[in-house]
């Protein structure tokens, strides 16, 4: 008996001194004027409500009080399904260089989103969450080089990701119906 709870207390003390997760990457400070605009959804780690999503735009807009006002658009279950949107708002976490913000949907809860990887033109990022439950993989155009998508997608599963629940986001455009 005395051997059981030496053991145990042992494995209790080992795995209350594991390391924590690694930091998310951290890139250089993103300038929020060039990161504003449109970024078209490639493929994802999904929250349950966007699970089905087509043709997915994420559009950013800073106002002059300094929080984002966000739209995530999609087609539901299909390329000519009907247009979810949603509309979170979001506010950068000071001393971050803009990279980690504070997203919300609904108040008060706000959501860990953080910005790991901006391509240094502004045409790809990597949204990605401490938490490693969620990632967005996002792009000025909706098609990006088979190459580029490989190593784009090696970044994510470096970064912690499990890869098998990773997928892509169906993309086709011009749409058939207006937005």
């Amino acid at each position: 008996m005395l051997r059981f709870t030496l053991v145990s207390l042992l494995l209790a003390f080992t795995l209350g001194c594991a390391s924590p997760r690694q930091p998310l990457p951290v890139p250089a400070p993103v300038d929020l004027q060039r990161f504003m605009g449109d970024w078209y959804v490639i493929g994802f780690i999904p929250l349950f409500p966007e699970r089905n999503a087509h043709n997915g735009i994420e559009s950013y807009q800073l106002s002059d009080d300094g929080r984002i006002a966000v739209s995530y658009q999609f087609r539901e279950g299909g390329f000519a399904g009907p247009l979810k949107t949603y509309h979170p708002q979001a506010r950068v976490v000071d001393n971050t260089g803009n990279t980690e913000w504070r997203t919300q949907f609904i108040w008060p809860f706000t959501a860990d989103y953080r910005i790991a990887y901006v391509s240094p033109d502004y045409s790809e990022t990597i949204i990605a969450r401490q938490a490693r439950d969620y990632v967005w993989l996002m792009a000025r155009t909706p098609v990006i080089a088979d190459d580029r998508l490989q190593a784009l997608r090696q970044q994510i599963a470096d970064m912690g990701y499990d890869m098998s629940a990773f997928r892509l986001q169906p993309q086709q455009w011009p749409e058939s119906s207006p937005r």
